[in-house]
């Protein structure tokens, strides 16, 4: 990928290169900041006064994965270096000032990220608040037509309907939480393209608004494993059957999770995780965006998260979480989003350039 002239990938372990970093993000600051501000709006107005539990849930999760990213680092590092002092090895590698230069320049774009995200989460709780589910049976009529008259699930049946496999897709579909977490560290601190990171994140923010909040009201539904007990709709009464009836000999994951989320409807929970909607599905909208973006990367790993965005989307609808549209849906989305993306962020670069130049041809000759 060729890089911007402006905000070009410079070396943050420089006080220079921060600041310059810091620039070039600034717009992934501000959109992220208003629409936190937008979501605290939406939901003072609807008498839920939000609180920080969310943002300190978020935290934590995010320092669980760095101590467990220092530790491998560290073993890494020791087994490949096999230093006589592992404790001097060890010390003289973290306490490098160009390493905590290059941790303090990359601060403002994860502090984004952890603050931001549970507000997006509070708002999918509070879509009943916003508006009614009323666009299951169309999403369903989708389905059917695209599928010549059956459920996505029962073509996907007879390939995936063994408890084993049931069971395994359920892991893998747990394991996505790995991309809210890991995955945005690396897009962080990655060595990277900045033109890169900073339309990644800017679609990772914009998605979240976008797809997981505006697009999740709008278009609010429940999704097959709810439409029985939610809304009274008997469709979907066998395909919950099949997964009752695996978990007896294999244990599936995403039942204990849809239960809760039932019993936290039910309670009218609005915390971290929680909420009820389908279309579109987050899950495949972010697995989708880690596609584009890390095949930019790698190719080797791209084809690994193309691979992963593709069992994602299957295991949504076998799973009983989505209607098969509801990926098809976010796959437009995400599209749509990083193309946009991509242009905020080039006129933002076009700006900065103006303004180097204008401070350049104002400045007095020696």
């Amino acid at each position: 990928m060729t890089k911007t002239a402006t905000i070009s990938e410079i070396d943050a372990g420089t006080s220079t290169g921060s600041i310059r970093r810091w620039l070039g993000e600034a717009p992934i600051y501000v959109v992220g900041l208003l629409l936190m501000t937008l979501c605290i709006s939406l939901l003072m107005v609807r008498g839920i006064n939000p609180s920080v539990s969310g943002i300190i849930a978020n935290a934590r999760l995010f320092a669980l994965f760095a101590m467990v990213l220092l530790i491998v680092d560290a073993a890494w590092q020791l087994g490949r270096e096999r230093p006589k002092s592992p404790v001097d090895f060890l010390k003289k590698r973290y306490s490098d000032r160009l390493l905590w230069q290059k941790i303090a320049a990359g601060l403002p774009l994860l502090a984004i990220a952890i603050v931001v995200l549970p507000f997006f989460s509070k708002m999918k709780a509070a879509i009943p608040l916003f508006n009614d589910y009323t666009w299951d049976q169309t999403f369903i009529e989708w389905d059917r037509a695209i599928f010549f008259g059956y459920d996505a699930w029962q073509v996907l049946q007879p390939v995936l309907g063994y408890p084993v496999v049931t069971a395994l897709l359920a892991l893998l579909y747990h394991l996505w939480f790995l991309l809210l977490y890991p995955g945005v560290m690396f897009f962080v601190y990655g060595r990277i393209d900045s033109q890169l990171r900073r339309q990644f994140f800017m679609t990772y923010m914009l998605s979240w608004a976008l797809i997981g909040g505006a697009m999740a009201t709008w278009l609010a539904s429940v999704g097959p494993c709810f439409v029985g007990p939610m809304l009274g709709n008997p469709a979907f009464d066998a395909q919950m059957a099949y997964l009752y009836a695996a978990n007896e000999q294999v244990p599936i994951m995403v039942l204990p999770v849809q239960e809760m989320l039932l019993e936290r409807y039910a309670n009218a929970d609005n915390g971290l995780g929680s909420g009820i909607t389908a279309m579109p599905s987050m899950h495949c909208a972010i697995a989708f965006l880690y596609w584009i973006a890390v095949r930019r990367i790698h190719t080797g790993w791209g084809v690994f998260f193309g691979v992963f965005f593709f069992v994602t989307w299957i295991s949504s609808v076998h799973l009983a979480y989505h209607y098969a549209v509801d990926g098809l849906v976010s796959l437009l989305a995400v599209a749509a989003i990083w193309w946009a993306s991509k242009r905020l962020i080039a006129a933002w670069d076009a700006f900065l350039a103006r303004q180097a130049t204008l401070r350049t041809n104002t400045v007095p000759a020696e």
